[in-house]
């Protein structure tokens, strides 16, 4: 059964750091601060809407969750356990930063029935992150994830491709440092550039010159398949749909299908790979692929058929039920 959120955004009040990147209330689209009688209120109307609420957990996005005022953290959480005790839905999923993880807020969230903690790493290069001014280490994301591990939670990281001062031998080392920790879940964020921010700044006054948008999906396409051939579940790959962020953008990777576009790349690759194998360089082929995945292997908006087109390639897609996610297989 597919696992879902109800999502319930928090605002930046929590977070003790201003990064280069961060304008929250774009980013969400959300400036008021939800009282735990609205969370209720979000939860009922949840009850009758979610078609699997066993399989769904009360999310707390949108600021760093652990850094809030105490007593306003108790009183979300508070709300959203009622629901967890009563099993009308199976946990709580909160998003933080590394630096505001230790035992006695583990302690907190374990009494209040938390079962998932998603961490903003970003970055795992020190550089990077000192550029950016996250205000935490590398270091903090390893002992966090390793707390987070001990108490036994569900743990997810989040990180960003393109960030100011970053390259790609910078994305692939985070890439690896983030395999070795091993998370049961990934967001990629590509670097969305906004007015109002640093990062905005730099980029205006060509300081920051971000990579091409074809390197971007390069980049993220490469973490996907990284991440999921080691097990790890690449929740979100992209920024939501926003008409705040399409308001706001200077500049960056913002594309609202760029998962799709994602997906599409490591269908490339893959095809790629087998006709350099096979030594086709012209004529017409058919890639078999699992039924799901058909528009994928197309590319989005058939981009993937008309760019072997042009290399003098006519490729045809079917559906194989055997095959499996991301396997293309060359039928002549």
């Amino acid at each position: 059964m597919k696992h879902s959120n109800i999502s319930i955004f928090v605002p930046h009040t929590g977070c003790p750091h201003l990064c280069s990147f961060c304008n929250q209330r774009t980013i969400s689209g959300v400036q008021h601060a939800p009282t735990g009688d609205e969370v209720r209120r979000i939860c009922e109307k949840a009850l009758k809407e979610v078609k699997s609420p066993e399989n769904t957990e009360i999310a707390f996005f949108g600021g760093s969750f652990t850094a809030i005022p105490e007593d306003y953290m108790l009183e979300l959480l508070e709300a959203a356990s009622d629901y967890v005790r009563k099993r009308e839905f199976r946990g709580i999923r909160i998003s933080t930063r590394p630096d505001c993880i230790n035992e006695r807020i583990l302690d907190t969230l374990a009494e209040y029935r938390v079962t998932s903690i998603e961490l903003g790493a970003q970055s795992m290069c020190d550089h990077v992150l000192e550029a950016n001014e996250r205000g935490h280490s590398v270091q903090d994301v390893y002992g966090s994830c390793a707390l987070i591990r001990e108490y036994e939670f569900e743990l997810g990281l989040q990180t960003m491709i393109g960030l100011y001062g970053s390259t790609p031998e910078d994305e692939l080392e985070t890439m690896h440092r983030i395999l070795d920790i091993a998370p049961d879940t990934l967001r990629i964020y590509p670097v969305v550039i906004l007015r109002g921010t640093r990062l905005g700044e730099l980029y205006e006054s060509g300081e920051y010159v971000p990579y091409s948008f074809e390197k971007a999906v390069e980049l993220a396409a490469s973490a996907m398949i990284m991440a999921e051939g080691s097990g790890i579940r690449v929740i979100k790959c992209g920024l939501h749909a926003s008409e705040f962020v399409e308001r706001d953008m200077l500049g960056g990777f913002y594309h609202p299908a760029f998962r799709e576009l994602c997906e599409g790349m490591i269908f490339r690759y893959n095809m790629e790979f087998a006709l350099k194998s096979a030594g086709i360089t012209d004529g017409e082929v058919t890639f078999s692929v699992n039924p799901s995945c058909i528009s994928k292997a197309l590319g989005h908006k058939k981009s993937n058929t008309e760019y072997f087109r042009k290399r003098g390639i006519v490729v045809r897609i079917t559906a194989d039920e055997t095959a499996e996610k991301y396997q293309t297989e060359l039928r002549r």
